[in-house]
């Protein structure tokens, strides 16, 4: 299979990946008991989803029993410019990079089906168990919403390391990329896993504005902002609101000081650009729920919802310390949401005790 698997990977430069490595199902044999241990511990917080089907997310194998090897694919997102150069500008929110262009999900899998048709008419290989997909029998695709771990299978294919922000670092395309990979029947030729190269820096760990880094290579996800921000429903602790700025969805810190990143380039696909920037907060807060799915149609940001959105632009505006916000936040007192009121009246007491200050 050495021929066939030189071919996949010069197939998916000519699909858009940014690389290609492989490795087996059976490469992770660590991972079980890792995501046990996190979810024991309850730091994945609301994510209930962590906690159902661990057999199949902490086992490759189990997911899938026919899958023979594994294709890990990156695609590169690199941003125009610095991403932490807009928390510094108070009255506008702070959208993580990977959000601000068209929804990865619908762009990787796209070119995962395209690639995974390729491989099986270029294998000429007959289906194998479970059709998983019309258009290409002997393979499943998954980008992120299925029970796979994709960055402990990054590292095993030789795509990257999870450095001590837990998140996956290549030394040729720094921190911006996405995960897809695709399961096959076949048995293609692996790739060596990849090295750890952190060494003594921590700057990761140091920048995170809610200390959500309890040790290196560990994170507690009730304290990270991305987990704040997008999948925590309802009122955000007290303590750590200070600590979400303007960040408003997702947070880049820890992505966006490593080092590595000195290797990183921008995005070539088009459909990365940022089509949201850095918005106005005040426009954002006044959105109603046709307002919102208008705004952001086609984004990852969609899913949250209007009310969390606004939860969140409301806790930028009580950072914001701009007296010019506060009658927007108090218009929102009163939202049926609640957890959108207490975030109004929580940011005009904020913006109170600046005016007082002052």
């Amino acid at each position: 299979m050495t021929d066939l698997t030189t071919a996949l990977k010069r197939q998916a430069e000519v699909t858009g990946f940014s690389e290609a490595r492989v490795c087996r199902p059976s490469d992770v044999p660590q991972v079980a008991a890792r995501l046990a241990a996190f979810v024991e511990a309850g730091r994945h917080g609301q994510m209930a989803w962590m906690a159902e089907r661990m057999g199949w997310r902490g086992d490759p194998q189990a997911l899938w029993p026919e899958a023979r090897s594994v294709v890990m694919l990156a695609e590169n997102y690199g941003p125009e410019a610095d991403p932490l150069a807009v928390l510094s500008e108070r009255e506008r929110g702070a959208v993580s990079v990977y959000a601000q262009g068209r929804d990865y999900h619908d762009v990787v899998k796209k070119k995962l089906k395209r690639l995974g048709r390729w491989l099986i008419e270029a294998a000429g290989a007959e289906p194998v168990g479970p059709e998983p997909d019309r258009g290409a029998p002997g393979i499943k695709v998954f980008v992120d919403t299925a029970p796979v771990m994709e960055k402990p299978l990054g590292q095993a294919a030789g795509l990257g390391w999870q450095g001590k922000h837990t998140n996956l670092v290549s030394r040729r395309l720094g921190s911006w990329f996405f995960l897809g990979c695709i399961f096959t029947t076949l048995e293609l030729e692996v790739d060596p896993p990849e090295v750890d190269h952190c060494g003594s820096c921590r700057k990761c760990l140091d920048i995170c504005p809610t200390n959500a880094f309890p040790a290196p290579y560990q994170l507690d996800a009730r304290r990270c902002i991305s987990y704040l921000t997008i999948e925590h429903r309802g009122p955000v602790d007290e303590d750590l609101r200070s600590g979400l700025g303007n960040r408003i969805y997702g947070c880049d810190d820890c992505l966006a000081v490593c080092p590595w990143n000195k290797f990183a380039r921008r995005a070539e696909e088009v459909k990365y650009a940022s089509r949201v920037g850095a918005p106005p907060l005040a426009e954002l807060a006044v959105l109603d729920d046709a307002g919102f799915r208008a705004r952001f149609s086609g984004s990852p940001i969609k899913r949250i919802g209007r009310d969390r959105m606004v939860r969140n632009v409301l806790y930028a505006i009580g950072n914001s310390g701009v007296p010019a916000l506060f009658p927007v936040a108090q218009g929102l007192c009163e939202d049926a949401d609640e957890a959108v009121s207490d975030a109004a009246r929580w940011a005009v007491a904020r913006l109170s005790q600046s005016t007082r200050r002052e």
